[in-house]
């Protein structure tokens, strides 16, 4: 059974760090896109960034480049959202989730921006930015 787990979440003063991770069991990264969406309250849910396991490509939101890294650990089974200079803004539940990639039928960047493109959901982790 496919499970991810997310943790990592937590309150951070503006300008703080916080590293999430998201563990994947009941399947290996191999052939899946891992995306990072993140839902604040009254908003829809918003694509923040994907990392594929074939290549290693990567997608970031415009509102996070520069200051968010993902990356993956295929030993661990594990995909991180290093985030750098946290604002108010980034203050949202994030969900890491996953689906399986080829890349024949809809564009990397298509796929990371589009929640109902993935299949498979994390239970999400609380990020709050404040002073």
């Amino acid at each position: 059974q496919l499970q991810l787990v997310e943790s990592g979440g937590g309150l951070v003063q503006p300008g703080g760090s916080l590293r999430l991770s998201c563990a994947a069991s009941g399947f290996t990264l191999d052939s899946y896109a891992i995306g990072w969406f993140r839902q604040a309250p009254g908003k829809e849910r918003e694509g923040v960034s994907c990392i594929t396991s074939s290549d290693g490509s990567t997608y970031y939101a415009d509102s996070v480049k520069g200051r968010f890294t993902i990356s993956r650990d295929n030993a661990k089974n594990t995909v991180y959202l290093q985030m750098n200079s946290l604002k108010p803004e980034d203050t949202a539940v994030y969900y890491c989730a996953a689906e399986r990639f080829s890349g024949m039928f809809i564009t990397f960047q298509a796929m990371c921006v589009t929640p109902r493109r993935f299949g498979s959901w994390g239970q999400g982790t609380q990020v709050t930015v404040s002073s």
